[in-house]
């Protein structure tokens, strides 16, 4: 179990905090570690998801889409900071900037990596890096949903905080492709499909070492105006990825065989967006202007132990192992095709 305070946490400084969403991935455990350390917490969603929410924690229940809704449930109600881990499009940060301008002391907008310059140009990418990615929508949209905000910020004094992690995990998710269904194929003897040669660079994040950085940045007026980016230092070509999946399933030495991004991207738009627009470049982050701000962040999970962690949470949770045959017939033919030398 990490421990989710730091030595010095009883020094904080209690804050009131809202988070819009508060049950994905990054935002349970930041809810976890912002209750853990004492401050203030309320989160505002729909009330749908089965990931718990800290003990301590206000919960109140409206979809941040219905204004009026959101408007009567915060009536009243001012915060130290409002971290919005659920808007994605420039519809939704407008009309997040309307609900939540005047009522908070900072908004952290909860931005991605994917929106930085893709290919890059130079590594390591820092926040100063270009934001662009002409292959994936979603990236596309979380830039225009930053040049809006920023806009806010620069004309309207909108109290605007932008975070931007990368590929950040928990126990739920496998970072593979194919997610469960390449290790079934690890487990089945069967070929996995790596995109690229597999030595490509990529940083992953356990949401626990995020969430340290994160609650370390609400309320703090030194960060409005200001963008961060959020990772782990590590980072392994995605060769070594898939082999400690297939270690941690028990495979020591899974078939892996690589199929060129564009190839999978030709048979699948679906995969072909995330891959070209993200996964198949190299990226590796500088998170010295996080550590200036948090001096105490450090990841400390390599993600050796994460995919331990993941892979033991499936084996627990037998029901959640569902093996996807449309990816199953596409690694198929791709890994034959590739194996054939066509």
């Amino acid at each position: 179990m990490v421990n989710l305070l730091t030595p010095d946490a009883d020094t904080v400084a209690p804050r009131s905090i809202l988070f819009i969403g508060g049950t994905g991935v990054i935002s349970t455990a930041a809810a976890q570690r912002a209750v853990a350390l004492g401050h203030r917490l309320t989160i505002l969603n729909r009330g749908r998801s089965t990931r718990p929410v800290p003990e301590g924690a206000e919960i109140l229940t409206a979809d941040v889409r219905d204004a009026s809704a959101v408007r009567v449930a915060l009536a009243g109600r001012e915060f130290d900071a409002v971290a919005d881990f659920i808007t994605y499009t420039p519809d939704q940060a407008k009309a997040s900037l309307d609900l939540f301008g005047g009522r908070t002391g900072q908004y952290v907008f909860i931005s991605s990596a994917s929106a930085y310059q893709k290919p890059p140009t130079t590594l390591p990418i820092r926040e100063s890096t270009p934001l662009k990615n002409p292959f994936w929508q979603y990236s596309r949209d979380k830039i225009a949903c930053e040049n809006l905000l920023y806009e806010a910020y620069r004309e309207q004094d909108f109290p605007l905080t932008v975070v931007r992690p990368s590929h950040t995990y928990d126990r739920t998710k496998i970072a593979m492709v194919g997610g469960w269904t390449d290790i079934h194929r690890m487990r089945a003897g069967l070929p996995v499909m790596v995109h690229g040669d597999g030595t490509s660079l990529w940083t992953l994040t356990h949401s626990q070492d995020f969430a340290k950085a994160f609650v370390g940045l609400l309320g703090r007026p030194q960060a409005v105006g200001e963008s961060y980016t959020i990772t782990s230092d590590e980072y392994l070509p995605w060769n070594q990825i898939y082999q400690l999946f297939a270690r941690a399933a028990g495979v020591p030495e899974p078939e892996l065989v690589h199929v060129a991004s564009q190839t999978i991207a030709a048979h699948s738009s679906e995969l072909g967006a995330n891959l070209l627009g993200d996964r198949s470049h190299s990226v590796v982050f500088d998170n010295t202007k996080i550590k200036s701000l948090v001096p105490g962040y450090r990841a400390t999970i390599p993600f050796a132990d994460g995919a331990r962690e993941i892979v033991q949470w499936y084996d627990a949770n037998p029901g959640l192992q569902v093996v996807d045959q449309q990816f199953m017939e596409l690694s198929d033919k791709l890994t034959a095709w590739a194996r054939s030398g066509a």
